[in-house]
């Protein structure tokens, strides 16, 4: 088989196996993957997806398709470099050295400080491997467990909605409905994209808010985030929230990084921040917002209640920067979509694939 043709043949099982990897669930402590195999003239001997913690990877899921010696020569095209770790589940590079594969092609390395190094025992014991194939694309798909993997948290969206001037309700209070039914609809959908909705309890009590993700007649949408509540003030029993499709966790707020880590090790890969300023303010303060949603209604209301506190800001120069990603009409809204401009974190250790 030419170079070209390689490739080719790669670059297609990959995006078999990324269809693959859709079919695991969205969300919880694992990354979804998918893998195909193939046999050394390119057919497809057997397909594969992780189905969750606990449950064989993607590659012992197509193996096990296979009759034994089915796989000997084969080469396996999977989503994410196989883990060389033992989980809940054996090493995926030991599973496939076993049965034989000659072969491993993957797109995005696995950056655990234990289940990495898949490639490397892969390597060891005489198996080719091909690295980066649709990288790009299989990254854009792991976005956010990635995102946790590397960081140890979720990635953090503040979500607000606000007038022109940046007022987030009136001298009132009321802020029922600064933006249009557009609009509303989009943070529908991002919520229920979402692994989990925050909010404070200032806003709870306050606002009694369901956090669920409803379609334009009040219908709860068929994937709901987990809400998330910081702060130590009682919930009265009578409140929406009680009747959310999911429990409710309950975070002190005190340490933030803290308590970002817990979610994380809860499977919380993905947390969208939806009320109020205070606990908006709070995460932007501590450099923990990865990504703004401004919703920008045209309208001027003035007065004191501003969408976003205090940020301990003293002079311009220490102002947060960040960058537009996005400019989005909704109706006669608009959504600004930014992200920080600071140079991408890391940190010293990653948790493993269960």
């Amino acid at each position: 088989m030419s170079t070209a043709t390689q490739a080719a043949s790669d670059a297609a099982a990959m995006r078999r196996a990324l269809e693959l990897a859709e079919r695991g669930p969205a969300r919880g402590v694992n990354p979804r993957v998918g893998c195909v195999i193939l046999s050394p003239s390119g057919d497809v001997l057997a397909e594969g997806w992780h189905r969750g913690a606990g449950t064989p990877h993607a590659e012992v899921d197509a193996i096990s398709t296979l009759p034994p010696g089915a796989a000997h020569g084969a080469t396996a095209v999977v989503t994410l470099e196989p883990c060389n770790h033992t989980g809940r589940t054996g090493p995926c590079a030991q599973a496939l050295i076993d049965a034989g594969v000659a072969r491993v092609v993957y797109a995005v390395e696995d950056p655990g400080d234990h289940s990495s190094g898949g490639a490397r025992t892969l390597r060891s014991a005489g198996v080719e491997v091909t690295a980066g194939v649709l990288a790009n694309e299989v990254e854009a798909f792991l976005e956010d467990w990635l995102f946790a993997a590397r960081r140890r948290r979720p990635r953090v969206t503040v979500k607000w909605a606000s007038s022109l001037d940046g007022r987030a309700a009136a001298a009132d209070g009321t802020s029922r409905w600064i933006t249009g039914p557009e609009a509303r609809a989009d943070v529908h959908h991002r919520r229920a994209a979402s692994d989990g909705i925050a909010v404070g309890t200032g806003t709870l009590l306050a606002d009694d808010p369901a956090l669920t993700a409803r379609d334009a007649d009040g219908e709860l949408l068929e994937s709901q985030p987990v809400p998330v509540v910081f702060g130590r003030r009682e919930v009265p029993a009578e409140a929406a929230l009680a009747r959310h499709p999911h429990e409710a966790i309950r975070m002190s707020g005190a340490d933030l990084a803290a308590d970002l880590a817990e979610l994380q090790r809860r499977g919380i890969r993905s947390l969208f921040i939806e009320g109020g300023p205070t606990l908006a303010s709070a995460f932007l303060r501590a450099g923990l917002a990865d990504e703004l949603l401004v919703y920008l209604a045209p309208s001027l209301i003035g007065g004191p209640r501003t969408a976003i506190g205090d940020l301990g800001i003293g002079t311009i120069a220490d102002a947060l920067a960040f960058a537009f990603t996005d400019l989005i009409r909704l109706g006669d809204d608009v959504l600004i979509v930014a992200r920080p401009r600071l140079a991408e974190r890391t940190d010293t250790s990653t948790p493993e694939r269960a």
